[in-house]
């Protein structure tokens, strides 16, 4: 491209980036000012050796600029922790377990929950992971939803899912298949299964339930695990075919109990209760 034409299109740019005039702007020393912050709409600067006038934003253009950007920034990042929970937490109901909505009847285990998550960045360098034991309806589901939740909400991907589920769609394909599903796990910085112990009758399931976990911790990621199991029980198996399982897992997470009495049970009641008032 010669001169000429290089010159036709700055000047051709230029014009197109000429500042829009308001009523209040005015000039000073040869250049557009801003009515409103003061600051010029206009800069000179040295193209092919001519000084030219060339538009900027001014002020408060700028920081109105800096403004939409910042919103277009925080829209994209909704939708993107939005897409992270929707894939993420496969059950509806889970989504709405966060910590601001917990019933306050298990203080000191929600209080290691919100533990976990403020050292979250630790946990996850250290590939700590949790094991949630105790009877049902104790709050093992909810307490592993209100973390995987929290993170969520702060961009870290998470799974959170069951042992049937995760079996389940392993049980169709070729074996490459398989291996290409387990290692999708890995995309997740956290992998949450629900109710360890689920898949007990199936051979099968327990190979899948032993692959799926030995590869988290090939690839040093943490898991939690929820289990109805009493912890005598992981810790020496009454079948050798769970060794290998619970011993992988013991590496991996450190246990916590969950008491109390069957949240599920007595919210049966009180729906119970509720409907025998209505219908008096």
């Amino acid at each position: 491209m010669n001169s000429m034409n290089l010159g036709s299109v700055i000047e051709k740019l230029a014009k197109q980036n000429e500042p829009v005039q308001q009523d209040d702007d005015y000039v000073k020393d040869g250049l557009l000012v801003c009515g409103q912050c003061h600051t010029p709409k206009e800069c000179e600067v040295e193209l092919l050796g001519v000084l030219r006038k060339v538009g900027c934003l001014c002020k408060c253009e700028s920081e109105k600029h800096k403004a939409e950007q910042e919103r277009l920034r925080q829209q994209q990042e909704a939708m993107r922790i939005s897409r992270l929970r929707t894939e993420g937490i496969q059950d509806r109901s889970y989504r709405n377990w966060t910590f601001e909505n917990d019933d306050g009847s298990n203080p000191k285990q929600m209080d290691k929950a919100m533990r976990y998550c403020l050292r979250w960045n630790e946990m996850y360098q250290d590939n700590i992971g949790l094991l949630l034991w105790g009877d049902v309806g104790t709050g093992k589901t909810y307490f592993a939803a209100c973390i995987a939740n929290y993170l969520i909400d702060r961009g870290v991907p998470v799974l959170m899912t069951n042992f049937i589920r995760l079996a389940n769609a392993l049980m169709t394909g070729f074996d490459e298949d398989r291996n290409a599903y387990i290692t999708s796990l890995d995309n997740y910085r956290l992998l949450i299964i629900d109710d360890l112990g689920a898949e007990r009758q199936s051979d099968y399931m327990l190979e899948q339930v032993y692959n799926i976990i030995d590869s988290r911790y090939k690839s040093r990621q943490p898991l939690i695990i929820t289990t109805n199991l009493p912890l005598s029980e992981i810790k020496t198996p009454s079948e050798i075919k769970y060794s290998r399982i619970y011993s992988r897992i013991l590496e991996m997470c450190v246990p916590i109990k969950f008491e109390g009495t069957d949240r599920r049970k007595e919210t049966s009641v009180s729906k119970l209760e509720k409907v025998k008032k209505l219908f008096e």
